[in-house]
């Protein structure tokens, strides 16, 4: 923007306003006059011509073109000041006579076939007035004839440049006028320019030497009015300056003494804080090696307590023994989180912890978490959803365990802390720039809430929003601090808003990057834009997610509370899919009575179950169930099982047994601890055939240059030759030197698995030993032998035994381990199964005396309820059954199956009654 200066100021402020108002007054008065002067000219012209038309109507009459000429020559000369030329026309618009003759006589008359004027008309050409009238007869006007045709007219040329000259004269005294304004107006404007702006220019020069030091400087003279106030100012100012200069200068001189004093001060403190630094490295190099070396001390016995829990419950136990083993595993497993929880804290709180960046698919990895926690939440009647953006792109880039580790804290806290209701984890799409994309994630509960007061100790370090809460519920107080410091060093905030009593949400985002790379075998869901299912949800909430994320398939989802809502009659759905509450679950009986009034509205049924009610899953898939899922529920393997993409039997791995076909396989198991020892051969011995153990390093060399093995399990850990050494060792021997040796420690520290790596070692298992992850890394590191074993013929012992138990009646071992191992269920199911005999035999025995009885629904019902009860003759005869049944046979053509029906039911009556009691 241009700055002007005070003079310009002054100047165009004086100047400018009275130039404008002269200009305003010139152009209104001469514009006035302008119109004026017209004005009186035109109306001296009709002064003239009217009378002339009136004088000339009697010698027009008489055609008398004398005395007219007379008349207006006389009329022309008389007013030759403005008056050029005067005609008459007769009524044929011919010139009758003219005062002054000249060629424009085409301009004064009328235009060949335009009429003659019947009033005055006026009009202005360049400088010439045009006045034109009509001739009327006198007597004509009086007896109110005027609207007849005039006998001519009379046109009359005025000249207007008298009238211009005037009106020039006019605009050149206006001018001169403004003109001696603004010279008066500019005599007055130099003026006070010498009143104000020199002395202002004179301060402003004063004011830039005082600014440049010099403030021995005053501004001399005597000024006017407020200038005179100002310079007073600068002044004093200057005064002040001056006085201010040389206390600083003191100052100066103090503060650099002083800091000469300082410096020597400093340079004592750097030495005493670099003797410092180094006793720190110290301490945090002891506080690492103490964490690690708590890590394994805690861990090593850890694992035993965990591992033979574990396989204590693989045993029949009593219901209170199994309650005591599990609530042992439960506090071991808390233990061992507390564990975790503070290796974390003291990884984040030294800068430590670092975050990988690799792809992995977003859905999946929630749906891991969610099926983890789905036990716990179960198990107190909680209903645990997801909900999933379907903006968010489903591969990304990042940290999916940190990620799934905070997730897994605040879903943990909302279950610890939720007595009954909900659970829901939301996700949402907040930005997508480039390939970076912000995702915002929430969790809410209905549990008891936190109060105002108590909200401000969450994110503290080993506190709680109650001190009572921990001796409750359990938990370090670390959890959130950790999940806070991780989502920060994942670019992201975390907060939280609460009501006591009325349920708590946690939120927090974080910033992932987008990948297009295939991370799972995608599902082609178009195939499902037109397939309805039928939806029996009876909690509220989860029936709106549940079916929110099942549109977003393509589906077409009626939702329903029940089943046993009213539907349309000629509604068929291609499936329905059952799910059933955790808060309240029906008796088997009623789920499977659930199923046939499912499979009369669609052609496949599906149930959706807790996790605490698996147990149940075979018995429905037996029944005819198509598949069975543990909620929440996976969409991803629903739509594989409509599109028929998904085997039945990995629809619940949870109901697959071990195979007792063991690897051929010889591995040598090396540790220390005779707990651990005898652990990892238990779970070695289930898996392998040849297991050899080594109590340390020396003996573990010993045997490796004994024998070869096909792998090496090695502790780390252990006296008279640690874990690394002996592998070293290891490595010389001929027999053994590209065996596979696997680090098993308890050590959990960062960094750990990649010093093992370097050191020699082909792998690495943490304590305690999960046992997927144990036949993981058998599965990882032996597929060539498991090759081998897949061309070898079963031996004896793993021979099928199917064949054997069909020759059973009631087999109760079997019906032990199909009810879980619960003796108190597998008694329920047997006497249910034997009290739904005498329906089913009074149906069949109608049927052979020739009533028409539909078989197939009471077998098919029998079918179903044969899975959990230890009765694999009666199941098969069942299902022999019912598949003919479906082929069409008739009653005569099944009747000696049905008759060895009715055998097996009074074998199970009888054989049950040492097990049901009476």
């Amino acid at each position: 923007m241009t700055k002007y200066g005070l003079r310009t100021r002054v100047l165009t402020l004086t100047i400018a306003p009275t130039l404008i108002i002269g200009l305003l007054l010139s152009a209104y008065f001469i514009h006035n006059r302008y119109e004026d002067l017209e004005q009186q000219l035109t109306v001296t012209g009709e002064a003239i011509i009217e009378p002339l038309a009136i004088a000339s109507e009697i010698g027009l009459t008489n055609e008398s073109r004398e005395s007219v000429r007379r008349l207006i020559g006389f009329t022309h000369r008389q007013n030759s000041q403005y008056v050029r030329s005067i005609a008459v026309f007769d009524k044929r618009n011919q010139l009758f006579v003219t005062s002054n003759y000249h060629r424009n006589l085409d301009l004064m008359s009328v235009p060949d076939g335009s009429p003659m004027p019947s009033q005055l008309e006026i009009s202005r050409q360049k400088d010439t007035l045009l006045l034109r009238t009509p001739i009327r007869a006198v007597g004509r006007f009086s007896a109110g004839l005027d609207n007849e045709s005039p006998m001519g007219y009379i046109s009359m040329e005025m000249d207007l440049s008298a009238v211009r000259l005037e009106q020039y004269q006019e605009l050149i005294s206006a001018s001169v006028v403004m003109v001696l304004g603004m010279i008066l107006s500019g005599i007055f404007a130099y003026r006070l320019l010498a009143d104000v702006t020199e002395p202002v220019s004179q301060m402003v020069s004063m004011i830039d030497r005082i600014r440049r030091g010099h403030l021995d400087v005053r501004i001399e003279g005597t000024l006017h009015g407020e200038l005179d106030t100002l310079k007073n100012g600068i002044n004093s100012m200057a005064i002040s300056l001056s006085e201010y200069h040389l206390e600083m200068q003191q100052s100066i001189d103090q503060a650099t003494s002083d800091l000469r004093e300082t410096l020597e001060q400093l340079e004592i403190q750097n030495v005493e804080l670099d003797i410092a630094k180094k006793h720190a490295q110290e301490a945090a190099r002891v506080k690492s090696e103490f964490l690690a070396n708590m890590s394994h001390e805690l861990r090593t016995p850890l694992n035993g307590v965990i591992g033979f829990t574990r396989q204590m419950l693989k045993t029949r136990l009593s219901t209170a023994q199994q309650d005591y083993l599990q609530t042992i595993e439960k506090s071991a497993n808390n233990l061992l989180t507390i564990i975790n929880d503070i290796l974390d804290f003291s990884k984040l709180e030294a800068g430590k912890l670092l975050l990988e960046n690799i792809p992995f698919d977003f859905e999946d990895s929630l749906d891991e978490v969610m099926k983890l926690l789905a036990p716990m939440a179960h198990e107190k009647g909680l209903e645990l959803n997801l909900k999933l953006d379907a903006d968010i792109p489903p591969g990304m880039i990042g940290d999916p365990l940190r990620l799934q580790q905070v997730l897994t804290n605040l879903v943990g806290n909302a279950i610890k802390f939720t007595e009954s209701g909900n659970i829901k984890v939301t996700t949402e799409l907040k930005s997508y720039n480039n390939e970076c994309i912000e995702v915002l994630f929430e969790v809410q509960d209905t549990g008891i809430g936190i109060s105002e007061r108590q909200q401000a100790q969450l994110f503290q370090a080993f506190r709680q929003a109650d001190a009572s809460i921990s001796r409750r519920y359990g938990g370090t107080g670390l959890g959130l601090v950790i999940t806070q410091k991780l989502v920060k060093q994942m670019g992201g905030e975390i907060g939280f808003s609460s009501r006591l009593h009325q349920g708590s949400t946690f939120w927090f985002s974080v910033t992932l990057m987008h990948t297009d790379l295939p991370l799972i075998q995608p599902v082609d869901m178009s195939g499902l834009e037109d397939y309805t299912l039928l939806l029996v949800e009876p909690d509220e909430e989860s029936r709106k997610l549940i079916t929110h994320r099942l549109q977003q398939t393509g589906l077409k989802v009626t939702a329903q509370e029940t089943l046993t809502t009213p539907v349309s009659l000629n509604t068929n759905y291609d499936a329905a899919l059952l799910s059933i509450s955790a808060r309240s679950v029906p008796a088997t009986e009623k789920l499977l009575q659930m199923a046939m009034d499912a499979e009369g509205q669609a052609k496949q049924v599906i149930f959706c179950l807790p996790t605490t009610e698996l147990a149940v899953s075979e018995r429905l898939i037996q029944a005819g169930v198509t598949a069975c899922f543990a909620k929440p529920l996976p969409v991803r393997k629903l739509a594989e099982t409509l599109l028929g993409e998904s085997d039945m039997l990995d629809v619940i791995p949870e109901l697959l047994t071990v195979s007792e076909q063991k690897l051929p396989l010889t591995v040598m198991a090396v540790d220390d601890n005779p707990a651990n020892l005898k652990l990892i051969s238990a779970l070695l011995s289930e898996r392998v055939e040849n297991v050899v153990t080594a109590e340390n390093g020396l003996k573990a060399v010993e045997q490796a240059n004994l024998r070869a093995f096909d792998m090496i399990l090695m502790d780390i850990q252990m006296p008279e030759m640690d874990g690394v050494t002996a592998s070293q060792a290891i490595r010389k021997s001929m027999l053994n030197h590209h065996t596979p040796i696997i680090a098993v420690t308890a050590h959990a520290m960062a960094g750990e698995r990649e010093r093992l790596i370097n050191a020699g070692m082909d792998d690495y298992l943490t304590k305690p030993i999960e046992e997927p992850v144990l036949e993981q890394v058998l599965n990882s590191w032996i597929g060539n032998v498991t090759d081998r074993q897949a061309q070898l013929p079963l031996t004896a012992s793993a021979a099928p035994k199917a064949p054997l138990l069909k020759n059973l009646s009631l087999d109760w071992d079997l019906a032990l381990q199909q009810a879980a191992d619960k003796e108190d269920l597998a008694v329920e199911l047997l006497q249910m199964l034997v009290e739904s005999f005498d329906t089913v035999e009074e149906t069949v025995n109608q049927a052979m005396t020739g009533a028409d009885i539909d078989l197939w629904p009471p077998i098919h019902k029998l079918h179903g309820s044969c899975a959990y009860s230890g009765v694999p003759r009666l199941k098969q005869l069942c299902h022999d059954l019912e598949t003919q049944i479906k082929q069409g046979s008739t009653i005569a053509d099944i009747e000696p199956e049905l008759l060895e029906l009715l055998d097996e039911f009074a074998h199970i009556r009888e054989q049950s009654r040492q097990y049901i009691p009476a």
